[in-house]
């Protein structure tokens, strides 16, 4: 399992997004030398944990609990032969594009070491939006995207540090439940009657998602979904 690419984006203005200014850092590309990565402050403050990398709206991307978004060469491939068209690693937005990794099935809480310091945490899946759609220029992407459910994963940092290209990924930390990044997605978005299991992923789940399935079970119990 290793790192292909540590990939950033710069702010420019596009007609696609309803971030305020206009602007976003989605168009990610692979960056030269290492890159540090750490905690960049709570959501609404904090925006992207790489150094150099944009995120415009920090309504909805970017803090603590959005550091980092990884996303797995194959699982780009794979996107490459349906659509018939070239991805380069970042072409989704992506911070780190990795290899032998499968991060969509990556358990919440997971954590990998990349290079020698850098610890990071998985905290849930990426939901699709205008932006993304935008970008990729693909109509209907993302209720496509929502289908698939293969959606990559946001981590935390745990333990900060440098990565470049090219450093291996291991992962030090497997928790002792079956939340994985794509049950957490379908859980928060197209199936909400598997919330109550999200509980079983504990404080290392995103606190939005972990507050959704709080509230739906208030609502409507433990059993559903189970």
């Amino acid at each position: 399992m290793k790192l292909l690419s540590v990939n950033i984006g710069e702010a420019r203005p596009v007609p696609y997004t309803d971030q305020p200014q206009g602007l976003t850092g989605i168009d990610k590309r692979p960056a030269d030398g290492p890159l540090r990565v750490a905690a960049p402050g709570p959501k609404g403050v904090g925006a992207s944990g790489v150094a150099g990398d944009a995120v415009c709206d920090t309504r909805h991307h970017g803090g603590d609990d959005q550091a980092v978004y990884a996303f797995a060469r194959e699982d780009l491939d794979e996107w490459e032969r349906e659509l018939g068209r070239t991805l380069r690693n970042g072409a989704f937005g992506e911070n780190l594009t990795t290899e032998g990794l499968d991060v969509s099935g990556a358990l919440i809480g997971e954590r990998w070491r990349i290079g020698g310091a850098v610890v990071l945490e998985v905290t849930s899946g990426r939901i699709p939006c205008r932006t993304f759609q935008g970008h990729l220029g693909v109509p209907g992407w993302v209720k496509r995207f929502t289908r698939r459910g293969r959606t990559g994963a946001y981590l935390r940092v745990i333990e900060p540090g440098e990565i470049r290209a090219g450093d291996g990924i291991e992962i030090v930390h497997r928790p002792d439940h079956d939340i994985t990044t794509t049950l957490e997605f379908r859980a928060t978005t197209t199936e909400r009657a598997l919330l109550p299991r999200l509980l079983a992923a504990g404080p290392a789940l995103h606190p939005e998602a972990l507050a959704a399935a709080r509230q739906y079970v208030e609502k409507y119990g433990e059993g559903q979904g189970l």
